[in-house]
């Protein structure tokens, strides 16, 4: 039941609003002054403060400054336009004059109370989202973690396009969610799409909505996730999967700031902001004909790379200290240290999956520790660097050299390598994921980063 404090010094006034108040089933708390509602009430415990404007001793408009975050209602039968601009200039949530009607009072009363209402469960949101997606989990003190942090506080405030690029577990939605939550458009819905994840037939109808009868099975119309970003942010992930129909789509959305839902003849205007990801050379695709080279330069206005975690430095350590601290917080395990050999493992270790890698070992080490502090065994990781890989096999795709002598000492990537490329012929992918101890996403993510292609028709097998 909402809390409502009256401070009003006309007797008449007073017990007229209060009868109405409480007959909607408010509780309310009344005074006569500014110096009465402070020294009698804690303005905390009320979820809304109803005064006159002219009041004996201070004006009504001195409880905005004792009231916190409090909503102040003004009431004056000095009707004007100055007094009302006077009021709400200084933070009064809204203006009423005397004699006031009833009918006119409560509605104000129910818009005031539900947009509070409104904006503390958007803060608790903010706030779980801010645990799920820490912008301060971007730790980094490295040269190019510092130029990521520096370009994002640019360019987060304007509405321009960006585009992430990093290997697949460098934390590129969290350089979405960064740029989202300082921008001017924080208070409005962030919709990330990861588009390898949705298959080629249903993308454009996931992104751009349909109409009601437009395909076999459209029973009712469906706003598309574009629309539902609008006056917001539209993260897609994995842009380069993108299928060509749906990349022709886009590029309207991006020129015209427009869309139309599938089989409807009509446009509609929509605003948002769009931040890209990828973890494959869009340049490279372009040129072999799988990537729109006009949309490539649509997306291609600001550019952020993340590093890879191996070329990071003491980086590493710092962020395994801070996931430890985090993961031992979310599964409600006493604090644990990592001791001195793990801290070299983790320093020394290549991490091909990166952040997310290194996320997973520490969840890992911490569920299976007893003790208290956690040694290298527990990461299941092995602690040996992989083979370097010249920059021009890493810009140009091209698949590694299969690994053909069994009695070789192999890294995770190698064995990886080796095992999808001898049983992909005769397993499916989820007897290969299930095999290699991971999800199909993880596989599917290895096999883009290595340029492990296989047949399509083997592909959903």
């Amino acid at each position: 039941m909402n809390r409502i404090l009256i401070v009003e010094d006309e007797t008449v006034t007073r017990s007229v609003l209060k009868r109405l108040l409480e007959k909607h089933s408010y509780q309310v708390g009344e005074a006569t002054s500014v110096q009465e509602a402070t020294s009698k009430y804690d303005l905390s415990d009320f979820d809304l403060v109803i005064t006159d404007l002219r009041l004996p001793g201070a004006q009504g408009t001195d409880l905005i400054q004792n009231s916190d975050k409090i909503p102040v209602l003004i009431m004056t039968s000095y009707a004007s336009l100055k007094s009302a601009v006077e009021s709400m200039k200084m933070g009064a949530v809204d203006y009423i004059a005397k004699p006031f009607d009833h009918d006119e009072m409560l509605i104000s009363i129910q818009r005031i109370l539900k947009e509070r209402n409104q904006a503390r469960q958007t803060a608790a949101l903010k706030s779980d989202l801010s645990k799920l997606y820490p912008t301060d989990a971007m730790i980094g003190n490295c040269q190019a973690m510092q130029e990521v942090l520096s370009r994002i506080a640019k360019v987060a405030p304007i509405s321009t396009t960006v585009l992430v690029r990093g290997e697949s577990g460098t934390g590129k939605e969290l350089v979405a969610r960064a740029l989202h939550d300082q921008s001017l458009r924080t208070d409005a819905p962030m919709i990330s799409v990861n588009c390898a994840a949705i298959p080629d037939t249903l993308i454009e109808s996931e992104l751009f909505g349909h109409e009601k009868g437009s395909f076999t099975g459209a029973t009712n119309a469906r706003k598309g996730l574009v629309e539902a970003a609008d006056g917001g942010t539209l993260f897609l992930d994995e842009i380069g999967e993108l299928p060509m129909e749906a990349q022709g789509r886009l590029l309207r959305v991006i020129q015209e700031g427009e869309i139309r839902r599938i089989g409807s003849t009509t446009a509609k205007k929509v605003d948002i902001r769009l931040i890209a990801a990828t973890h494959r050379n869009l340049k490279l695709l372009t040129e072999q004909g799988k990537f729109r080279e006009d949309l490539y330069y649509r997306l291609h206005v600001m550019e952020i790379t993340m590093p890879p975690l191996r070329d990071r430095g003491d980086d590493i350590v710092v962020l395994a200290k801070a996931l430890l601290s985090r993961t031992c917080e979310k599964l409600n395990k006493p604090r644990i240290t990592l001791s001195e050999d793990t801290l070299k493992a983790i320093k020394y270790y290549t991490w091909p999956g990166n952040v997310r890698e290194l996320e997973n070992a520490i969840e890992r080490a911490v569920i299976l520790t007893d003790g208290d502090s956690i040694e290298p065994p527990a990461l299941a990781i092995e602690f040996r660097k992989e083979p370097e890989l010249n920059e021009t096999s890493r810009q140009t795709d091209k698949p590694l050299k299969k690994l053909s002598d069994p009695s070789e000492e192999l890294s995770l990537e190698d064995y990886f390598l080796r095992f999808v490329m001898e049983n992909q012929e005769h397993m499916t992918e989820t007897e290969l994921a299930q095999k290699l101890g991971i999800s199909r996403k993880t596989l599917w993510e290895r096999r883009q980063r290595l340029s492990i292609t296989r047949k399509k028709s083997d592909e959903n097998e």
